[in-house]
């Protein structure tokens, strides 16, 4: 059996908290860069409104500019314009919530989780 000293403690309780922190600055960094990039490119007249994989990385895009709609061939080496479309012609994307989805999935996976683990309890 291994006996730890009052030093070996200190210092994983010390290299817990380094640890603890680190992540907790990491978090904030990153939810800072995630909102400063999201102002720098909103208001711009230039918009990606919906992307489709088409093959292995190529795809196309719909892309707003200013008043018009353009479709855009995207591969890994090149970006080719297909044409402009019709503002009429497409159909809005209505928002489904997946966001929120992914949430209540994940509350139902606790909720199992836990009702499980309560189960095996009672045994």
């Amino acid at each position: 059996m291994i006996i730890l000293s009052q030093t070996a403690y200190a210092q994983l309780i010390t290299v817990l908290v380094i640890f603890v922190v680190v992540l907790a600055v990491t978090a904030v960094v990153t939810k800072w860069l995630a909102n400063y990039q999201k102002s720098q490119n909103s208001g711009r007249n230039i918009e990606v409104i919906e992307t489709t994989h088409i093959a292995n990385n190529k795809w196309m895009q719909i892309v707003r500019v200013g008043n018009t709609y353009k479709i855009l061939a995207i591969s890994k080496d090149s970006v080719t314009f297909l044409g402009d479309i019709d503002p009429s012609e497409l159909k809005e994307i209505k928002p489904d919530g997946s966001k929120s989805a992914f949430k209540s999935m994940f509350e139902k996976a606790l909720k199992k989780d836990k009702n499980s683990s309560d189960d095996s309890k009672d045994v």
